[in-house]
């Protein structure tokens, strides 16, 4: 049939919000998890340090994460509801994270406010814990490449991996103000 028209639903360019990151202090991020800062080698623990550290569902996996060309912005944002997640840059390199509270961790379907997201920069030397649920979209950074050490449970990509596509649900993207 000539001239047949498909059924082809476009998106509208995605309204671009700019996040301002925040410093990350352990204060300003405890609702989202931990901010985990060096210490000396035996010094007792000053009762904060990975607190909460759930790993408990499954096997954990420690490993060297490789990122390329993530860029400085996102428009989708992820939760793992049955898993703490820590995260700290390898080489002492600076990092950029979008987060939302873990409101709703019994709903599956539960989708962050847009205006609960927010952005931290990470310094290199800093290490963070996820509390389980935390809306999180990152790390991000202007290098072609960064490596990240990563600690979660072996099958959390495949089991416990909630996203929400922003663009599609709310017409939105957001950008780091760096």
């Amino acid at each position: 049939m000539i001239g047949a028209m498909t059924n082809v639903t476009k998106l509208a360019p995605p309204q671009i919000r700019k996040l301002k990151p925040l410093a990350l202090t352990r204060e300003n991020f405890a609702l989202y998890g931990e901010a985990i800062l060096p210490a000396p080698d035996g010094a007792p623990l000053p009762g904060h340090e990975a607190e909460g550290l759930d790993l408990s569902r499954g096997r954990p996996r420690f490993y060297v994460m490789r990122l390329e060309g993530r860029g400085l912005g996102f428009r989708q944002i992820t939760r793992h509801r049955r898993v703490t997640q820590c995260l700290a840059s390898t080489l002492g390199q600076d990092w950029y994270l979008g987060v939302a509270p873990p409101k709703g961790l019994d709903d599956p379907d539960a989708k962050p406010a847009l205006d609960d997201i927010v952005a931290f920069k990470v310094p290199g030397g800093i290490a963070i814990k996820l509390h389980a649920g935390t809306w999180h979209a990152g790390p991000f950074f202007p290098a072609a490449q960064m490596d990240f050490f990563n600690l979660e449970l072996a099958d959390t990509n495949e089991v416990d991996h909630h996203t929400v596509v922003l663009e599609r649900e709310y017409g939105t993207a957001f950008a780091f103000e760096v």
